[in-house]
């Protein structure tokens, strides 16, 4: 039952009958998800499996050449036992999955090109070799975007109450722009990004509800962080825009326990995460000192620092700008300052350990590009509108960006195969219309949501807004609307929020898989992969290329 009041929920008469207007609509959440909780979940990854292998594993093997053939060309570098070539992105633990993925599958008998020196050079049977390669790390792929679906829907489970619309955040989430091509290519993304995600939603669990652990949680979500940013540098902006996105999810509940707050022991443990902190940094230092070193920054990076003379320094603002939130947190949600504390000398430790995973497989240029984001990112960014302009010209290619991405988000202005754009005409009025109704805190999650989205988009937008990066963002779309959807819980009563439902998911589905056919009736060439073949494939002797 509904709360009297709401709109489109019965109410009874003085003399117990309803009114016939008043006649209680069903439940909107259970016809859009009729099935259980595991019967949903299979029936999703069967509808993710029937889009790979209807429109993405048996497309001819060069079609995605950019990334497939740079994340496969450097696993079979290393099973051969030569360096890392690629360190763009860098793609570190990608390159490390399909070189493992690889060896396993030979070991099996299940491939025979597991390293560079079994790609024979001939065209007939270099397609051969290459076509296993490529779709072997296909299935990879796929692999990974199923365990990420499956990862954020039990999350999800525990930021919303009601099951049923953990399903339906679940289904945008599997049938979106972000998630269609990535699991169909070999891409950083699909790492790095659900990464900072899942770090985000396990705080926001953790914010809601106090423990004893709860530094350890913020230890895992830097740890997670930090992955992600060794897999693709592009995870710096949620990274970044994380602390103010967390400040409104803190509860009542989530004020620090008694232990934090009067037992005699939470300075010693504060002092145990002190020391583990230190010692996790101090292993890291080496790897810091590499990836600040002059030489070793004009080694590998296309661009200088980004602040002349001090490398490090926005890097540094990051961290103090976490610090800042998190002791406005402290004080906004009554965190004690032992445990305050605490959880900052947590963070430092899963960062620092999380760095300390670059030893598996060490190249300074892998440090170089972690601890260097932005510098990497900006050689391959359009920056020519910065010329002597300073503050302001940025200022203003900002908001320029700014404005391109709000007519995508029109879709009809500016239409991309982004199917999260219907969620946000949704989401936009749902924020007004629950701060009206008295839900504050719902609304200014979402709002804070929304607006690093669309942060994380205009920096994007330098680079087109590529379908890859939606992945960045999408997910926070989603939630941003799962978290109005339940506070409002009376919503799913009203008499159109049915057929709003029918509509968002036919939408979902039908523009997500656009790209996907799209691409598989593509009419490519391959000796377009001859252009950047020496760049990136040194080793790699292209058939066609040898033509040209």
């Amino acid at each position: 039952m509904g709360v009297a009041g709401e709109p489109g929920i019965a109410v009874a008469s003085s003399d117990g009958r309803c009114a016939t207007e008043c006649s209680e609509p069903p439940d909107a959440y259970g016809k859009l998800s009729p099935l259980g909780w595991n019967a949903f979940l299979l029936v999703i990854v069967a509808l993710l499996a029937t889009s790979f292998f209807l429109a993405g594993y048996f497309i001819v093997y060069w079609r995605h050449a950019d990334m497939d053939f740079m994340v496969v060309y450097n696993a079979l570098l290393l099973n051969d036992g030569k360096p890392q070539f690629y360190f763009d992105h860098p793609g570190y633990f990608t390159i490390l999955l399909v070189k493992g993925w690889f060896w396993f599958l030979h070991q099996l008998g299940l491939l025979e090109p597991w390293k560079l020196s079994a790609i024979p050079s001939g065209a007939p049977a270099f397609d051969e070799a290459m076509t296993s390669a490529v779709r072997a790390g296909r299935l990879l792929s796929f692999f990974v975007a199923v365990a990420v679906v499956l990862t954020f829907a039990l999350l999800m489970r525990r930021i919303v109450r009601d099951p049923r619309l953990a399903m339906l955040a679940t289904f945008a989430l599997a049938s979106s722009g972000a998630l269609a091509m990535q699991m169909r290519i070999m891409r950083t993304e699909l790492i790095a990004a659900p990464l900072v995600v899942f770090a985000f939603m396990i705080l926001v669990s953790t914010a809601r509800k106090a423990g004893d652990g709860r530094p350890l949680v913020l230890a895992l979500a830097a740890f997670l962080c930090m992955l992600g940013l060794e897999n693709k540098v592009h995870a710096i902006l949620p990274i970044a825009a994380l602390p103010l996105m967390i400040l409104p999810f803190g509860s009542g509940a989530g004020a620090s326990t008694v232990f934090w707050k009067r037992d005699p022991r939470r300075w010693l443990t504060t002092a145990a995460f002190a020391v583990t902190a230190l010692m996790l940094l101090w292993f890291g230092w080496p790897l810091i000192r590499i990836g600040f070193d002059p030489n070793a920054m004009a080694a590998t990076l296309p661009s200088k620092s980004l602040f002349s003379g001090w490398p490090g320094l926005y890097q540094a603002g990051v961290l103090a700008w976490t610090a800042v939130a998190m002791a406005t947190f402290a004080v906004i949600w009554r965190v004690s300052l032992a445990e305050s504390l605490a959880a900052m000398f947590a963070l430092v430790a899963g960062a620092c350990a999380a760095l300390l995973m670059l030893n598996i497989s060490y190249d300074d240029a892998n440090v170089v590009t972690v601890m260097n984001p932005l510098e990497r990112m900006s050689g391959f960014t359009d920056l020519s509108q910065l010329s002597g302009g300073g503050p302001f010209a940025m200022l203003g290619m900002l908001a320029l960006d700014a404005g391109r991405v709000l007519l995508r988000y029109t879709f009809f202005l500016s239409s991309s195969p982004r199917p999260a754009v219907f969620l946000v005409w949704l989401i936009i009025p749902g924020i007004v219309y629950a701060w009206r109704r008295g839900e504050r805190q719902a609304a200014l999650q979402a709002a804070v949501l929304m607006l690093a989205v669309l942060g994380i988009d205009t920096v994007g937008m330098r680079r087109g807004l590529k379908d890859e990066y939606f992945i960045f963002t999408d997910p926070f779309i989603i939630i941003a609307g799962a978290v109005l959807l339940d506070r409002m819980d009376w919503l799913r009563f009203h008499r159109l929020a049915y057929p709003i439902g029918v509509a968002l998911i036919a939408l979902h589905y039908v523009v997500g898989q656009a790209e996907p056919v799209k691409h598989a009736f593509a009419s490519k060439r391959p000796e377009l992969i001859c252009e950047w073949r020496m760049q990136y494939l040194p080793l790699l002797q292209l058939p066609w290329c040898a033509r040209i």
